[in-house]
Protein backbone atom coordinates (compact mmCIF):
# COMPACT_ATOMS: atom_id res chain seq x y z
CA UNK A 1 0.00 0.00 0.00
CA UNK A 2 2.70 2.25 0.43
CA UNK A 3 4.40 1.39 -3.43
CA UNK A 4 4.77 4.76 -5.39
CA UNK A 5 1.98 4.44 -8.07
CA UNK A 6 3.48 5.94 -10.98
CA UNK A 7 3.48 9.72 -10.94
CA UNK A 8 0.77 11.55 -13.37
CA UNK A 9 0.72 15.12 -14.81
CA UNK A 10 4.47 15.35 -15.08
CA UNK A 11 6.39 17.59 -17.40
CA UNK A 12 9.05 15.80 -19.61
CA UNK A 13 11.51 18.21 -18.30
CA UNK A 14 14.56 16.02 -17.37
CA UNK A 15 15.90 18.40 -15.63
CA UNK A 16 13.32 17.51 -12.49
CA UNK A 17 14.00 13.78 -12.61
CA UNK A 18 16.19 14.33 -8.89
CA UNK A 19 13.38 15.95 -7.87
CA UNK A 20 10.82 13.31 -8.86
CA UNK A 21 12.64 10.07 -7.37
CA UNK A 22 12.82 12.49 -3.90
CA UNK A 23 8.77 12.33 -4.18
CA UNK A 24 8.83 8.75 -4.92
CA UNK A 25 11.49 7.36 -2.30
CA UNK A 26 9.23 9.42 0.24
CA UNK A 27 6.08 7.98 -0.80
CA UNK A 28 8.11 3.96 -0.53
CA UNK A 29 9.38 4.90 2.39
CA UNK A 30 6.25 5.45 3.89
CA UNK A 31 6.89 9.41 4.70
CA UNK A 32 3.89 10.46 3.20
CA UNK A 33 1.57 8.39 1.90
CA UNK A 34 1.38 10.61 -1.72
CA UNK A 35 2.20 14.44 -2.90
CA UNK A 36 0.99 16.99 -5.25
CA UNK A 37 3.79 19.32 -6.05
CA UNK A 38 4.80 22.15 -8.09
CA UNK A 39 8.13 24.42 -9.39
CA UNK A 40 7.75 27.75 -10.57
CA UNK A 41 10.31 29.89 -12.12
CA UNK A 42 9.88 33.29 -13.79
CA UNK A 43 5.95 33.43 -13.28
CA UNK A 44 5.43 30.25 -15.23
CA UNK A 45 5.08 26.73 -13.75
CA UNK A 46 7.98 24.74 -15.13
CA UNK A 47 7.30 21.18 -13.29
CA UNK A 48 4.54 19.43 -11.89
CA UNK A 49 3.85 15.62 -10.42
CA UNK A 50 1.60 13.69 -8.63
CA UNK A 51 2.74 10.48 -6.22
CA UNK A 52 1.36 7.62 -4.18
CA UNK A 53 -2.05 7.72 -2.81
CA UNK A 54 -4.66 10.53 -1.41
CA UNK A 55 -5.58 7.78 1.08
CA UNK A 56 -4.14 4.46 2.25
CA UNK A 57 -7.12 3.39 4.55
CA UNK A 58 -10.32 2.60 4.42
CA UNK A 59 -9.25 1.47 1.11
CA UNK A 60 -6.30 2.60 -1.10
CA UNK A 61 -7.14 5.68 -3.44
CA UNK A 62 -4.60 7.28 -6.14
CA UNK A 63 -3.71 10.52 -5.62
CA UNK A 64 -4.78 12.93 -8.53
CA UNK A 65 -3.85 17.01 -9.52
CA UNK A 66 -7.18 17.72 -8.44
CA UNK A 67 -6.99 16.59 -4.59
CA UNK A 68 -7.92 19.16 -1.71
CA UNK A 69 -5.64 19.20 0.96
CA UNK A 70 -5.95 20.83 4.38
CA UNK A 71 -3.42 23.50 4.46
CA UNK A 72 -3.54 23.61 8.17
CA UNK A 73 -0.78 26.77 9.61
CA UNK A 74 -0.26 27.88 5.35
CA UNK A 75 -3.88 29.51 6.72
CA UNK A 76 -1.43 32.29 8.51
CA UNK A 77 0.16 33.16 5.51
CA UNK A 78 -2.73 32.56 3.03
CA UNK A 79 -5.42 34.48 4.77
CA UNK A 80 -5.06 35.82 7.93
CA UNK A 81 -1.46 37.80 7.49
CA UNK A 82 -2.64 39.13 4.31
CA UNK A 83 -6.29 40.17 6.06
CA UNK A 84 -4.48 42.10 8.33
CA UNK A 85 -2.17 43.93 6.40
CA UNK A 86 -5.44 44.84 4.03
CA UNK A 87 -6.83 46.75 7.27
CA UNK A 88 -3.41 48.29 7.54
CA UNK A 89 -3.14 49.53 3.92
CA UNK A 90 -7.00 50.98 4.46
CA UNK A 91 -5.46 53.02 8.14
CA UNK A 92 -7.72 50.55 10.38
CA UNK A 93 -5.02 49.91 12.38
CA UNK A 94 -1.27 49.77 12.82
CA UNK A 95 1.38 47.69 13.10
CA UNK A 96 2.44 48.57 16.28
CA UNK A 97 -0.05 49.32 18.13
CA UNK A 98 -1.14 47.37 21.31
CA UNK A 99 -3.49 44.28 20.66
CA UNK A 100 -5.55 45.80 23.27
CA UNK A 101 -6.53 48.59 22.07
CA UNK A 102 -8.84 46.44 19.74
CA UNK A 103 -9.31 44.10 21.76
CA UNK A 104 -9.42 45.36 25.01
CA UNK A 105 -9.73 41.42 26.67
CA UNK A 106 -6.33 40.74 25.44
CA UNK A 107 -4.62 42.80 28.13
CA UNK A 108 -5.38 40.69 30.83
CA UNK A 109 -2.38 38.96 32.74
CA UNK A 110 0.28 41.02 31.58
CA UNK A 111 -0.08 41.24 28.03
CA UNK A 112 -0.79 44.76 27.81
CA UNK A 113 1.95 45.34 25.87
CA UNK A 114 1.64 43.17 23.09
CA UNK A 115 1.63 44.69 19.31
CA UNK A 116 -0.04 43.23 16.37
CA UNK A 117 3.78 43.31 14.66
CA UNK A 118 4.98 40.77 17.64
CA UNK A 119 1.93 38.74 16.41
CA UNK A 120 2.59 38.62 13.47
CA UNK A 121 6.48 37.63 14.01
CA UNK A 122 5.68 34.98 16.64
CA UNK A 123 7.72 36.91 19.10
CA UNK A 124 4.54 37.69 21.71
CA UNK A 125 5.80 36.08 24.15
CA UNK A 126 2.75 33.57 24.64
CA UNK A 127 2.67 30.21 24.22
CA UNK A 128 2.37 27.64 21.65
CA UNK A 129 -1.42 27.17 21.92
CA UNK A 130 -4.39 27.79 24.03
CA UNK A 131 -5.00 24.56 26.91
CA UNK A 132 -6.72 21.79 25.34
CA UNK A 133 -6.13 19.39 28.15
CA UNK A 134 -9.51 19.52 29.21
CA UNK A 135 -12.88 19.08 26.47
CA UNK A 136 -13.84 22.37 25.70
CA UNK A 137 -15.51 23.34 22.58
CA UNK A 138 -16.69 26.12 21.05
CA UNK A 139 -15.38 29.51 19.55
CA UNK A 140 -15.74 31.59 22.76
CA UNK A 141 -14.35 29.43 24.34
CA UNK A 142 -11.34 29.42 22.54
CA UNK A 143 -11.61 33.19 22.11
CA UNK A 144 -11.24 33.52 25.85
CA UNK A 145 -8.69 30.93 26.21
CA UNK A 146 -6.84 33.25 23.82
CA UNK A 147 -7.79 36.23 26.13
CA UNK A 148 -6.59 34.91 28.92
CA UNK A 149 -3.54 33.32 27.98
CA UNK A 150 -0.50 34.35 29.97
CA UNK A 151 2.73 34.88 28.00
CA UNK A 152 5.86 33.15 29.02
CA UNK A 153 8.39 35.82 27.90
CA UNK A 154 8.45 38.98 27.63
CA UNK A 155 6.91 41.02 24.34
CA UNK A 156 9.95 41.06 22.17
CA UNK A 157 12.40 38.00 23.81
CA UNK A 158 12.31 35.40 21.70
CA UNK A 159 11.36 33.85 18.88
CA UNK A 160 7.69 30.92 20.06
CA UNK A 161 5.55 29.76 17.31
CA UNK A 162 2.59 30.42 18.77
CA UNK A 163 -1.02 29.62 17.41
CA UNK A 164 -2.47 31.66 19.84
CA UNK A 165 -0.67 34.47 18.12
CA UNK A 166 -2.58 34.06 14.77
CA UNK A 167 -5.98 33.11 16.80
CA UNK A 168 -5.56 36.36 17.97
CA UNK A 169 -5.03 38.38 14.34
CA UNK A 170 -8.10 36.42 13.53
CA UNK A 171 -10.59 37.99 15.80
CA UNK A 172 -8.77 41.76 14.87
CA UNK A 173 -9.77 40.65 11.50
CA UNK A 174 -13.26 39.90 12.10
CA UNK A 175 -13.78 42.82 15.03
CA UNK A 176 -12.48 45.55 12.18
CA UNK A 177 -14.12 44.23 9.10
CA UNK A 178 -17.67 43.32 10.77
CA UNK A 179 -17.57 40.09 9.32
CA UNK A 180 -16.58 36.04 10.43
CA UNK A 181 -13.03 35.81 8.97
CA UNK A 182 -13.82 32.82 6.64
CA UNK A 183 -16.79 35.36 4.88
CA UNK A 184 -13.97 38.09 4.95
CA UNK A 185 -11.26 35.71 3.34
CA UNK A 186 -13.45 34.75 0.59
CA UNK A 187 -14.66 38.07 -0.09
CA UNK A 188 -11.72 40.20 0.27
CA UNK A 189 -8.42 37.17 -0.92
CA UNK A 190 -10.17 34.40 -2.31
CA UNK A 191 -12.64 36.20 -4.74
CA UNK A 192 -9.95 38.53 -6.40
CA UNK A 193 -7.70 36.07 -7.07
CA UNK A 194 -10.61 33.93 -8.89
CA UNK A 195 -9.73 31.28 -6.65
CA UNK A 196 -12.30 28.86 -6.75
CA UNK A 197 -11.59 25.74 -4.89
CA UNK A 198 -10.33 27.33 -1.44
CA UNK A 199 -12.49 27.63 1.83
CA UNK A 200 -12.43 26.80 5.00
CA UNK A 201 -15.23 23.73 6.06
CA UNK A 202 -15.60 22.18 3.16
CA UNK A 203 -19.52 20.96 1.63
CA UNK A 204 -19.40 17.31 2.90
CA UNK A 205 -20.25 16.26 -0.81
CA UNK A 206 -16.47 17.29 -1.81
CA UNK A 207 -14.97 14.69 0.91
CA UNK A 208 -13.83 12.08 -2.16
CA UNK A 209 -11.75 14.66 -3.60
CA UNK A 210 -10.16 15.86 0.28
CA UNK A 211 -7.10 14.00 1.01
CA UNK A 212 -7.43 12.35 4.77
CA UNK A 213 -5.83 12.73 7.60
CA UNK A 214 -5.87 11.34 11.02
CA UNK A 215 -8.68 9.87 13.13
CA UNK A 216 -10.09 11.66 15.69
CA UNK A 217 -10.84 10.80 19.65
CA UNK A 218 -13.71 8.69 18.26
CA UNK A 219 -11.78 6.74 15.69
CA UNK A 220 -13.76 8.59 13.12
CA UNK A 221 -10.93 9.35 9.93
CA UNK A 222 -10.84 13.52 9.35
CA UNK A 223 -11.86 14.19 5.61
CA UNK A 224 -12.89 17.13 4.98
CA UNK A 225 -12.89 18.60 8.77
CA UNK A 226 -9.57 20.07 9.98
CA UNK A 227 -6.72 18.23 11.37
CA UNK A 228 -5.60 21.20 13.92
CA UNK A 229 -7.40 20.58 17.06
CA UNK A 230 -8.06 23.46 18.28
CA UNK A 231 -9.43 25.03 14.75
CA UNK A 232 -12.09 21.48 15.08
CA UNK A 233 -12.87 22.82 18.33
CA UNK A 234 -13.64 26.44 17.54
CA UNK A 235 -15.73 25.15 14.00
CA UNK A 236 -13.42 24.81 11.67
CA UNK A 237 -13.08 28.56 11.04
CA UNK A 238 -9.44 30.48 12.99
CA UNK A 239 -6.72 32.58 12.22
CA UNK A 240 -3.99 29.78 12.48
CA UNK A 241 -5.43 26.88 10.49
CA UNK A 242 -8.82 25.66 8.55
CA UNK A 243 -8.14 26.81 4.77
CA UNK A 244 -8.50 23.84 2.47
CA UNK A 245 -6.99 24.20 -1.38
CA UNK A 246 -5.76 22.81 -4.01
CA UNK A 247 -2.53 22.89 -6.46
CA UNK A 248 -4.22 24.98 -8.85
CA UNK A 249 -5.08 27.31 -6.65
CA UNK A 250 -2.07 28.00 -4.79
CA UNK A 251 -0.22 28.12 -8.15
CA UNK A 252 -2.46 31.01 -9.12
CA UNK A 253 -1.79 32.51 -5.32
CA UNK A 254 1.95 32.28 -5.61
CA UNK A 255 2.41 33.08 -9.14
CA UNK A 256 0.12 36.46 -8.54
CA UNK A 257 1.73 37.83 -5.28
CA UNK A 258 5.27 37.46 -6.52
CA UNK A 259 4.30 39.47 -9.92
CA UNK A 260 2.72 41.55 -7.69
CA UNK A 261 5.65 42.51 -5.13
CA UNK A 262 7.64 42.92 -8.05
CA UNK A 263 5.24 45.57 -9.43
CA UNK A 264 3.60 44.24 -12.40
CA UNK A 265 0.24 43.61 -13.10
CA UNK A 266 -1.71 41.34 -10.68
CA UNK A 267 -4.69 40.63 -9.24
CA UNK A 268 -3.25 39.88 -5.86
CA UNK A 269 -5.65 42.49 -3.21
CA UNK A 270 -2.47 44.30 -1.95
CA UNK A 271 0.07 46.65 -2.42
CA UNK A 272 3.75 45.86 -3.35
CA UNK A 273 5.53 47.54 -0.86
CA UNK A 274 3.23 46.00 1.74
CA UNK A 275 4.31 42.59 0.18
CA UNK A 276 7.63 43.43 0.47
CA UNK A 277 6.97 44.77 4.31
CA UNK A 278 5.54 40.91 4.93
CA UNK A 279 8.36 39.08 3.16
CA UNK A 280 11.53 40.91 4.68
CA UNK A 281 12.89 40.99 8.15
CA UNK A 282 10.41 42.56 11.10
CA UNK A 283 11.09 40.73 14.20
CA UNK A 284 12.96 43.10 16.81
CA UNK A 285 15.93 44.26 16.33
CA UNK A 286 19.32 42.28 17.14
CA UNK A 287 17.15 39.38 16.75
CA UNK A 288 18.52 36.18 15.31
CA UNK A 289 15.74 34.71 14.04
CA UNK A 290 14.33 36.35 11.49
CA UNK A 291 10.24 36.84 10.39
CA UNK A 292 8.44 38.67 8.11
CA UNK A 293 5.14 39.54 8.93
CA UNK A 294 3.37 35.76 8.91
CA UNK A 295 6.54 34.99 6.49
CA UNK A 296 9.21 32.50 7.67
CA UNK A 297 12.50 33.82 6.54
CA UNK A 298 15.53 31.87 8.46
CA UNK A 299 14.07 30.29 11.55
CA UNK A 300 14.13 26.37 12.41
CA UNK A 301 11.30 25.94 10.81
CA UNK A 302 12.76 27.55 7.30
CA UNK A 303 14.01 23.85 6.22
CA UNK A 304 11.65 24.25 2.99
CA UNK A 305 14.05 26.96 1.85
CA UNK A 306 17.22 23.86 1.03
CA UNK A 307 20.55 25.10 0.96
CA UNK A 308 20.66 26.39 -3.03
CA UNK A 309 17.90 29.39 -2.73
CA UNK A 310 18.98 32.83 -1.26
CA UNK A 311 18.05 34.38 2.38
CA UNK A 312 16.58 36.29 0.90
CA UNK A 313 13.47 33.73 0.20
CA UNK A 314 10.38 33.14 2.40
CA UNK A 315 7.61 31.00 3.28
CA UNK A 316 6.06 28.58 5.36
CA UNK A 317 4.84 25.16 6.30
CA UNK A 318 1.55 23.22 7.40
CA UNK A 319 1.69 20.74 10.11
CA UNK A 320 -0.26 18.11 8.08
CA UNK A 321 2.62 18.10 5.32
CA UNK A 322 1.77 21.16 3.10
CA UNK A 323 4.36 24.03 2.27
CA UNK A 324 5.47 26.91 0.35
CA UNK A 325 8.83 28.47 -0.47
CA UNK A 326 8.89 31.64 -2.40
CA UNK A 327 11.77 33.08 -3.76
CA UNK A 328 11.24 36.72 -5.31
CA UNK A 329 14.03 37.83 -7.16
CA UNK A 330 12.84 35.83 -9.95
CA UNK A 331 9.70 34.67 -9.25
CA UNK A 332 10.24 31.32 -8.30
CA UNK A 333 8.42 28.92 -6.13
CA UNK A 334 8.13 25.76 -4.34
CA UNK A 335 4.69 24.15 -3.50
CA UNK A 336 4.52 20.62 -1.80
CA UNK A 337 0.62 19.57 -0.83
CA UNK A 338 0.85 16.29 0.86
CA UNK A 339 -0.86 14.79 3.95
CA UNK A 340 2.12 13.27 5.70
CA UNK A 341 -0.52 12.53 9.07
CA UNK A 342 -2.48 10.25 7.06
CA UNK A 343 -3.39 7.63 8.15
CA UNK A 344 -1.42 7.55 11.67
CA UNK A 345 0.68 10.62 12.14
CA UNK A 346 4.13 9.02 11.75
CA UNK A 347 4.95 10.29 8.42
CA UNK A 348 7.47 13.29 8.15
CA UNK A 349 8.64 15.22 5.20
CA UNK A 350 11.01 17.41 6.64
CA UNK A 351 13.60 16.59 5.04
CA UNK A 352 11.52 15.94 1.27
CA UNK A 353 10.57 19.48 1.55
CA UNK A 354 14.54 21.05 1.97
CA UNK A 355 15.56 18.67 -0.49
CA UNK A 356 13.06 18.81 -3.23
CA UNK A 357 13.76 22.68 -2.64
CA UNK A 358 17.54 21.63 -3.12
CA UNK A 359 17.13 19.94 -6.30
CA UNK A 360 14.75 22.26 -7.46
CA UNK A 361 17.15 25.14 -7.08
CA UNK A 362 20.15 22.97 -9.06
CA UNK A 363 17.39 22.14 -11.65
CA UNK A 364 16.80 25.61 -12.46
CA UNK A 365 20.87 26.71 -12.74
CA UNK A 366 20.53 24.40 -15.26
CA UNK A 367 18.33 26.62 -17.45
Amino acid sequence: MRRAIPAQAQSPDTRFLPVETLFKSAVAEGKTPGAVAAVGANGQTVWKGVFGHKALLPTAEPMTWQTLFDMASLTKVLITAPAIMQLYEQGLLQLDDPVCRYLPAFAANGKQDITIRLLLTHYSGLPADVDLSTPWTGKDTAVSLAMNATPEHPPGERFVYSDINFITLGLIVEKLSGLPLDEYAARAILAPLGLKRSFFRPDPVLASAIAPTQFDESHTLLRGVVHDPTTRRMGGVAGHAGLFSCADDMLIYAKALLARRAGKPSAFPLKPETLVLMSTPQQPKGKSDLRGLGWDIATHYSTPRGTVFPASSFGHTGFTGTSLWLVPENETFVLILTNRVHPDGKGNVIALRRDVATAAALALQQS
